[in-house]
């Protein structure tokens, strides 16, 4: 009965690490409305297929006391699963046992499984719930997190990385899921900071609370540290689990394709008509999305932030597409230092990840003023432009109304290497509108004009000539910068058809080392 004495001993260790900090921190945990590290794990992949490494790893940590706190898995819960039935790899932190304070041990885990995913090819999750760095070890600890964050930079742009934060995660600890593609924040429950509270109240005299200084709303609504806000941790998971449905396992494969039921010629007479007459009338482009996209189906990134532009996933015709699409609901859909920040990234990931990229523009240009031109928007605007020229994968732009100055070069235009791009009939490609275009070539006419009402109509006739000549897709299309004006009902069609097309498209940028995009 020898090795049944050993067989026992391995199963008592399991339900031993299982228990992470015990029963009584479970508890304390469930009552903040969190899951514990395992629960998360369960939840997230498909049922039964998570398989742990490095179980029975403990810190080796003797001073401070540390030497009588042993727990088996040290913080933190890895190893690797599947998700509709594609292998990922996961480290979810353990609050439980030392607030999830990150260790040596704790980090090379972690680097285990980054390691492996970067091998097979395979996205990595991290599931956050940390106070930080483990105080007891000093330096030891800060070198963990160096370790994770050389593996975050090198597996960039080669896998999926997600990063799901479901409590704390402040100091050193915030930088790994900053460095990762897409970042998902918990309501009420998370929060990010490089310095608490306490700390800049000490520093700056500041007073704020934590919501206040790094919670889930402000990191979805000001900073878009967070591309996601999910309600729960149940929310959260799923939330990843949706996202990966869009996403290759690595960079030297294509997106995942379903069957799709929804015909591709499918007409949608609405969109006929949702161009406003009034030039300066609003209407809301995810309404433009949503008639399109396969089942009616788009999942926005950064939804809260930067709401004059919109980006994220659908699919057309089972293909999944990256769509960025300016918003005339929010600031006339006017491109600025956040909208470009926010869009520029999100074609770089698609890009990296094979995704090909549908734009919907309608853009009076760039947001005038000192705040603006303080902050670096023309810095912040070349990063988008930077990106639509340096991606290689399938482009295709449709012009809705206004493509106005350099906003319009910027919006993936044809000299950018757009592939196909089309235009709606309401289309006004130009340098600007109307308005401004007349005050610019005729202000010096304009003045000599002493009668009101004749200048008036003066004015009124030039921008009515001004207008015609240019507020349309045609002096465009004349040039073959656009490559054919579109009835607007047969957008879905169309894309479809031009995505195939492309489906096989190479394009290749120079050999280089790496680009120097305007950061």
């Amino acid at each position: 009965m020898v090795n049944q004495d050993k067989i026992n001993e391995l199963i008592e260790k399991r339900a031993k690490a299982r228990l992470g900090g015990g029963e009584k921190r479970i508890d304390s945990q469930h009552a903040k409305g969190k899951m514990t590290a395992r629960e998360r794990i369960e939840l997230l992949l498909d049922e039964d297929s998570f398989e742990e490494f490095d179980m029975f790893v403990t810190h080796r940590t003797k001073s401070f006391g540390l030497d009588k706190q042993i727990y088996l898995s040290d913080g933190v819960v890895t190893g690797h699963g599947t998700i509709d039935g594609r292998i990922v790899y996961v480290f979810s932190q353990d609050f439980t046992v030392f607030g999830g304070s990150l260790s040596e041990t704790y980090a090379l885990k972690i680097c285990k499984v980054m390691d492996m995913a970067m091998k097979v090819g395979a996205p990595v999750i991290g599931l956050n719930d940390s106070g930080g760095a483990r105080i007891q070890e000093g330096v030891r600890s800060l070198a963990g997190y160096a370790e994770i964050f050389q593996r975050n930079i090198m597996a960039s742009g080669v896998i999926p990385q997600i990063s799901s934060i479901m409590g704390p995660c402040a100091g050193g600890a915030v930088y790994s899921p900053a460095l990762t593609d897409f970042t998902i924040m918990t309501e009420g429950t998370s929060y990010m900071f490089v310095t608490g509270p306490k700390v800049v109240q000490t520093v700056t005299g500041e007073v704020v609370t934590t919501e206040q200084l790094g919670g889930a709303k402000i990191h979805s609504t000001k900073s878009g540290v967070s591309h996601f806000l999910a309600k729960n941790d149940e929310v959260n998971l799923l939330l990843i689990r949706k996202l990966l449905s869009y996403l290759p396992s690595n960079n030297l494969e294509e997106p995942p394709v379903l069957d799709c039921s929804d015909p591709i010629d499918r007409l949608e007479d609405i969109l006929n008509d949702i161009i406003p007459e009034n030039p300066n009338k609003p209407y809301d482009i995810i309404d433009v999305i949503s008639a399109v996209t396969d089942r009616a189906e788009f999942t926005e990134v950064h939804r809260n932030y930067a709401r004059n532009i919109v980006v994220g996933f659908a699919r057309f015709n089972g293909r999944p597409v990256g769509i960025v699409a300016n918003q005339p609901k929010y600031y006339a859909g006017v491109l600025d230092i956040e909208a470009s920040r926010k869009a520029a990234r999100f074609v770089r990931f698609c890009d990296a990840f094979n995704i090909p990229i549908v734009t919907f523009v309608d853009v009076p240009g760039f947001l005038p003023g000192t705040g603006q031109e303080y902050g670096g928007i023309i810095l912040h605007g070349a990063k988008l432009l930077f990106a639509y020229g340096e991606a290689t994968v399938p482009k295709v732009t449709i012009t809705l109304r206004k493509s106005y100055g350099g906003a319009h070069d910027v919006m993936s235009c044809k000299q950018l290497r757009g592939d196909v791009n089309y235009a709606w009939p309401t289309a006004e490609i130009a340098v600007m509108g109307a308005k401004g275009a007349v005050e610019v070539l005729e202000g010096r006419n304009i003045r000599k004009i002493e009668d009101a009402a004749e200048k008036s109509e003066y004015i009124q006739k030039k921008e009515d000539e001004y207008t015609k000549k240019f507020a349309n897709p045609y002096e465009a299309a004349k040039y073959g910068f656009i490559d054919d004006v579109i009835e607007p009902r047969n957008t879905r069609f169309r894309i479809i058809r031009a995505l195939e097309l492309l489906a096989n498209k190479k394009d290749l940028n120079p050999p280089k080392k790496h680009s120097n995009i305007p950061l």
